[in-house]
């Protein structure tokens, strides 16, 4: 699985299709202008390369991706407070929010990303509720990845901030959400059958519920990293924005349908 989600990680980049189109418009065009002329591939080429730069422009227009974020995003907007954070365990905080390891390497501060409120938030949680644990879930998820795991990164950046370390647990052997909640499982001193918080972006939260339920945990989504509110106004147009938020967003539909086929949500 884990092989196969970096191998159609490729299907998830909008940039990368555009790529393609512009490919493929100029093989027909030089088709078009080898040997004998080809006037039909060469209006084909044409087609393709206007093609590619709709593709190229309609990304950036936020409201279209942004409503099709919230309907992963807005079942999620409720999370537990005050007197209901008693009743959990601990927090699950699922990787994803550092940057690489090669990024920290020869650097004297942590690094985060942009979704950096999965580090972030659970120290809130925790100096609400003294009794909770919290148990962070992450290997390398890079494909050809070496140097500290992501758990081991994540350890350096609660211990900068002071989080106590007989209040954090680490598991490092994942490298999906599929094994986070497996190997997790396995922890010594962990009950998944326990309730737990389990803290992921707003848009991962349904597939990563899925499957945390799957394997047996009793967990409640407490959801962050919204990209969206309530609206978007509909001149918000930004190629970059626009770009990940697809990426996001078909790497979320894609992997949900994958997880379904190969029973693990």
């Amino acid at each position: 699985m884990f092989l196969a989600s970096k191998l159609l990680a490729f299907l998830t980049e909008p940039l990368a299709w555009v790529a393609a189109l512009v490919l493929t418009a100029l093989l027909l065009l030089g088709k078009a202008q080898a040997g004998a002329p080809q006037p039909g591939k060469g209006r084909w080429g044409l087609r393709v390369l206007w093609m590619a730069l709709f593709v190229l422009l309609v990304q950036g227009w936020e409201p279209l991706p942004d409503a099709l974020l919230r309907r992963l995003e807005d079942p999620y907007s409720h999370t537990p407070s005050g007197q209901e954070l008693q009743a959990f365990a601990g927090v699950v905080v699922l990787g994803g929010a550092l940057e690489p390891s090669y990024v920290w390497e020869g650097r004297s501060q942590v690094a985060l990303n942009f979704a950096a409120e999965r580090m972030i938030v659970p120290l809130a949680l925790l100096r609400q509720n003294p009794a909770l644990q919290m148990l962070f879930t992450g290997g390398e998820g890079d494909l050809l990845g070496q140097g500290l795991s992501e758990a081991a990164r994540a350890r350096l950046f609660y211990e900068s901030l002071g989080l106590p370390p007989e209040r954090l647990l680490v598991e490092d052997r994942s490298r999906t959400t599929f094994e986070n909640a497996v190997f997790s499982a396995r922890l010594h001193g962990i009950d998944p059958a326990k309730p737990w918080l389990l803290v992921t972006s707003a848009s991962h939260m349904r597939r990563a519920l899925a499957t945390f339920q799957k394997v047996g945990w009793n967990v409640t989504p407490y959801a962050v990293d919204f990209n969206t509110g309530s609206r978007t106004p509909w001149t918000e147009y930004s190629l970059v924005r626009g770009s990940r938020k697809w990426a996001l967003l078909l790497h979320e539909l894609l992997g949900s349908v994958a997880y379904r086929l190969a029973g693990q949500a």
